[in-house]
């Protein structure tokens, strides 16, 4: 089975020269795993693809659950918060803990674009080659003579690759872990919700529109110290 779109996961180790940016084939990963941890099951809509098992209501929503994926430091922040609001479950401390006490801040980030709505980036690149693998199909719903809402189906051939992916490529654990915690943090959440949530962040509500937002490691490195629990360290 071709998992890898494209035949093989030597890919994904190769970055790109420059500014960091991920790939497209990182990203055409790491949006299908997010669309299949995070889509919900298809309601009779009349958009549907005929092979359609679930779907990701609205661009805004995965744009902010990919936020989180590609900026470990403010996924820490949000546990931190987590953690503040739930201090009986001290695995959301020791998870954000993982997370700052390891590289991943630096080697994982791939920041992104302040927009009018929050954190943007352009995913039809990424989408593109979903779309032409039968993995994911993209419908929009118009208001008046505009797009109103995206919406993202994951369909037979989507679940089956993103299933493979989760059990038998350990290269890919990350994505899968990331993406997994990050779709648990918000469940419930509708997207306006999600949104609301980025934004309580200052650094991120005050980044200016058109500019990237910038690291918060340092702040929650700090973060965590303050909050970390009391009694041994690693009661997991």
């Amino acid at each position: 089975m071709d998992i890898t779109l494209g035949g093989t996961v030597g890919w994904l180790a190769m970055e790109p020269a420059g500014p960091r940016r991920a790939s497209r084939w990182q990203n055409a990963v790491r949006l299908l795993l997010l669309i299949a941890t995070a889509a919900e099951p298809v309601t009779a809509d009349g958009r549907a693809p005929k092979d359609a098992v679930s779907v990701v209501r609205t661009q805004v929503l995965l744009q902010k659950l990919d936020f989180w994926v590609r900026c470990p430091d403010y996924l820490a922040w949000e546990l931190l918060t987590e953690f503040e609001t739930y201090p009986d479950d001290p695995a959301l401390w020791h998870l954000a803990e993982d997370i700052l006490s390891s590289d991943e801040p630096d080697v994982r980030r791939y920041p992104m674009l302040r927009h009018r709505f929050g954190a943007f980036e352009q995913m039809h690149e990424a989408l593109g080659m979903l779309i032409e693998r039968s993995m994911v199909t993209k419908r929009h719903i118009p208001r008046g003579d505009q797009v109103g809402q995206h919406d993202y189906y994951l369909r037979e051939r989507g679940r089956e690759v993103a299933d493979t992916i989760m059990r038998e490529v350990p290269d890919l654990h990350w994505y899968v872990d990331r993406t997994t915690t990050v779709v648990g943090l918000v469940k419930g959440l509708g997207p306006s919700a999600v949104k609301a949530r980025q934004y309580l962040q200052r650094d991120y509500a005050d980044t200016p529109i058109g500019s990237y937002i910038a690291s918060i490691t340092d702040q929650a490195r700090q973060r965590l110290e303050q909050l970390r629990p009391s009694g041994p360290v690693r009661g997991r």
